[in-house]
């Protein structure tokens, strides 16, 4: 099996295939993980994969111990909080928030012996037939697979080849966001620190491997707009954060000057099925929701449910499929639904929605913060299962570690 993508989802679906007695091979246009973006939640069924796995103690040891988010004025001062340690209280606790690429790196380190990994490469080609995917690369030899996964992304060539352009299945939500890894003072170790003026968020983000600066801001969608242009990057933040107030301009400073940038749309991916023959997306390829971390969690859970439902039939891919689409759908859908909301209390659009966002959160009690951020803390329909409801390995696996 061949698996586009070494991110989360990848890594992920490769541990699991090989536990499940798969050869699967991860090829990844990367030369490594990418270190920058923003911190994510590994939360509800995605702890319990990462638990099966035997990597939740480090995770939980490069965990970025964030308490509280603070909402601050111009001046610094502050104008509301919530305390997510509370929060987390309140609505069962275990979830471990930690960079990205931290995240991705110590799966793919549980990985890397039960998989062959290529990186600096991508996928060309795709041509399938009744038994098999024939696949070209840039720059490999061509080879020929069982089944090919698109665990790319939300730019996912994948999903490009086999399914067809991005304008089909991806929306932009109107925000555009950026992070950048930063070396400066912060005031407030413990706590997420943002500043918001209409239709912009800027924010200092503690974590165990340094602060990150993040920079949220409502564009329409650019026709022009390349992923990969860094120059493109740099100009739009540049424009949007012009006339910043607070730290915002020492920020900026710190995002035109690094060649670490992290920048993207804020984008929703549906898919109507996200299967065709021999062919098969997961994670932010298949269902992106781009603005909390909690593409993170789905990637992981998804990848499980994937790589669980072709070993119970691994004779039938085509069985297989649906029901890995049927089962995860049903943690996705509530997710997308949620995003619009989210992005309107993250980032309002007049100073009165800012005014009343700051308001609510003094004083609501943490019950209600709560049912504010539900939609970062919802999970839904059928996680992994537990252990002793593990399908039995085919003949010859072996259990990666």
């Amino acid at each position: 099996m061949l698996v586009s993508g070494a991110g989360i989802a990848g890594t992920t679906l490769a541990y699991w295939l090989s536990w499940h007695g798969f050869r699967p091979t991860v090829v990844e246009r990367g030369l490594w993980q990418r270190t920058s973006g923003s911190p994510v939640d590994v939360r509800g069924p995605a702890l319990r994969v990462a638990e099966r796995m035997g990597v939740l103690a480090r995770l939980r040891a490069a965990a970025t111990n964030v308490t509280g988010m603070r909402f601050v004025d111009a001046a610094g001062r502050s104008v509301g909080r919530v305390n997510l340690r509370a929060l987390a209280r309140a609505t069962g606790g275990g979830d471990v928030e930690l960079p990205r690429g931290a995240l991705a790196t110590i799966l793919q380190a549980a990985s890397a012996e039960h998989a062959e990994f290529v990186f600096g490469d991508s996928i060309a080609g795709l041509a399938q037939d009744e038994h098999g995917v024939d696949v070209t690369f840039d720059h490999g030899r061509s080879r020929r697979f069982d089944l090919v996964i698109g665990a790319d992304g939300l730019h996912s060539a994948v999903r490009r080849l086999a399914f067809g352009p991005d304008a089909n299945f991806v929306r932009h939500l109107g925000l555009y966001i950026a992070t950048v890894p930063f070396n400066g003072p912060i005031e407030h170790r413990r706590e997420v620190v943002m500043h918001n003026t209409p239709g912009r968020a800027v924010a200092l983000h503690p974590s165990a491997s340094g602060p990150i600066a993040f920079f949220a801001f409502r564009r329409p969608d650019l026709a022009d707009f390349n992923h990969r242009d860094i120059d493109q990057h740099r100009t739009l933040l540049a424009g949007a954060y012009a006339a910043g107030s607070w730290r915002t301009a020492e920020l900026l400073a710190r995002a035109q000057a690094s060649e670490d940038l992290y920048f993207d749309a804020v984008s929703r991916v549906d898919v109507p099925a996200w299967s065709t023959g021999r062919i098969t997306l997961v994670g932010d390829a298949a269902s992106c929701v781009s603005l909390f971390g909690d593409g993170s969690s789905l990637a992981m859970a998804g990848a499980f449910a994937l790589a669980e439902e072709l070993a119970a039939t691994p004779d039938d891919h085509r069985s297989a499929l649906r029901r890995y689409e049927a089962r995860h759908r049903r943690l996705v859908e509530p997710r997308q639904r949620g995003v619009d909301q989210a992005a309107h209390l993250l980032i309002p659009t007049t100073w009165t929605g800012i005014r009343a966002r700051n308001a609510a959160t003094r004083l609501w009690p943490a019950a209600a913060a709560a049912g504010w951020l539900g939609s970062r803390l919802t999970t839904a329909g059928r996680g992994p299962r537990p252990p002793h409801h593990a399908p039995a390995r085919p003949a010859g696996a072996t259990s990666p570690g």
